[in-house]
């Protein structure tokens, strides 16, 4: 009989090493005295909120909102909002996370309506409301896209017709402004019309949503095709679909163009929605997908053109993605600036080649193709992180001008607006 008892007993303490154990089973009356130092076991219930939390010996478990959350100690009492702790006005930690013992195990716990109370070893007391716990926890930060996104191809994007913005709304009000960039962060591209078709003009069409991020091609930038500077965008040759500065450790978040002049044909723009393409792998070939956001890789521009000498390296995968939520944030794509491939062993190089040409074949698809005609008075305003670009070749004197803008601005513009960014 002892035996049998002894052997269900272990069977449950395994069960509970293993995270199924359940809440009645804790709660039999010889559990504790039995195994008593296999669990410190709280429960509290709120059957309004329908909120179940459970204290583990090195974590904090919390039931609510339909997400199941686990919380470290350390995190618990780091992320303490007191006003010794945290600068609300600031907004900034006064904590030292380095004087937390990172053994450290609250003495209390206590649930007040929707506050948890944590009193810690030292008597300081750390309250939560439980939607910010959601909020900022694992697993609710797992569920949560950063920027929402519309996935588009040459069809999708047409049929939604994206309204443009006017140049006089965009600078002068802050509903031209805040709809401008709902456009450009569902969609990666966007329009303002109607803009004098000078440099003056668009440089200050593009302070209004940023600084201007001055690279080795200036703050702005006004080129023809006189082959002024060791690149092809100097030239009048075709472009294939590509994003810009991947040679940057950081390349540039947003980019400007703006048509001032073309006397002759040809010269379209060419658009291609880069995360859409992804999408695409990660459908049919999940491996694929995965490969190309894990295998780094060198893009580099060398040039030495009149006064210009520069040599910029920049390193990371073709794709790149959040590690908590898989959300793709950033495409580097550009075969006419990627290095030699000396970063992988040689066994991953052909599954890489692979993996490249399946996420080539979705971005030359005619389907994926959005064309169009830039003019003056037109200006474009591209996410250089997700659509890509590339032109067809053409005739005659073309001027351009444009710049590229810092991408934080342009999300703390967005966000100051209200926006999810």
């Amino acid at each position: 009989m002892w035996c049998r008892r002894l052997s269900h007993l272990q069977s449950r303490l395994q069960d509970l090493l293993r995270g199924r154990v359940t809440c009645w089973a804790l709660q039999q009356p010889n559990f504790k005295s039995l195994f008593p130092l296999a669990i410190h076991w709280h429960h509290t219930a709120s059957k309004s909120l329908n909120c179940v939390w459970q204290q583990h010996e090195d974590h904090f478990e919390l039931q609510y909102a339909n997400t199941v959350m686990r919380f470290n100690y350390v995190w618990l009492r780091d992320h303490c909002r007191s006003a010794s702790c945290y600068n609300s006005k600031t907004h900034q930690r006064s904590l030292d996370t380095a004087s937390v013992d990172l053994c450290i195990q609250p003495k209390t716990i206590r649930l007040d309506e929707t506050t948890l109370f944590f009193t810690w070893p030292d008597g300081h007391v750390t309250r939560y409301d439980l939607d910010w716990l959601v909020k900022n926890s694992y697993e609710g930060q797992k569920q949560k896209v950063i920027q929402p996104r519309i996935l588009w191809n040459a069809e999708i994007y047409q049929q939604a017709q994206v309204p443009s913005v006017d140049f006089q709304s965009f600078l002068e009000t802050k509903e031209g402004l805040k709809n401008f960039l709902q456009n450009f962060l569902l969609y990666g591209i966007a329009f303002v019309e109607n803009v004098p078709p000078t440099q003056e003009h668009t440089e200050k069409l593009a302070e209004r949503i940023s600084l201007i991020r001055e690279t080795i091609y200036g703050r702005m930038w006004y080129f023809t095709s006189d082959f002024s500077r060791g690149d092809t965008a100097y030239t009048k040759l075709a472009l294939d679909r590509h994003t810009d500065t991947t040679y940057f450790q950081e390349p540039c978040g947003i980019q400007v163009f703006h048509c001032l002049k073309h006397e002759g044909t040809g010269g379209r723009t060419l658009l291609v929605d880069g995360f859409y393409a992804a999408e695409q792998v990660l459908q049919k070939a999940p491996e694929e997908f995965e490969l190309l956001s894990n295998v780094p890789l060198k893009h580099e521009y060398i040039e030495n053109v009149g006064e210009c000498h520069n040599h910029m390296i920049g390193v990371g995968p073709v794709l790149n993605i959040y590690p908590w939520n898989k959300e793709l944030y950033m495409i580097r794509y550009n075969n006419y600036d990627r290095a030699v491939i000396n970063t992988v062993p040689y066994d991953v190089v052909h599954r890489w080649y692979t993996a490249h040409r399946t996420l080539t074949i979705e971005l030359r698809k005619p389907e994926n193709e959005f064309w169009v005609k830039l003019k003056p008075g037109r200006v474009l305003f591209i996410d250089n992180w997700r659509v890509l670009h590339g032109r067809e070749s053409f005739t005659g004197y073309r001027q351009l001008c444009g710049c590229y803008l810092t991408r934080d601005d342009v999300l703390n513009t967005a966000r100051l607006l209200g926006l999810q960014a």
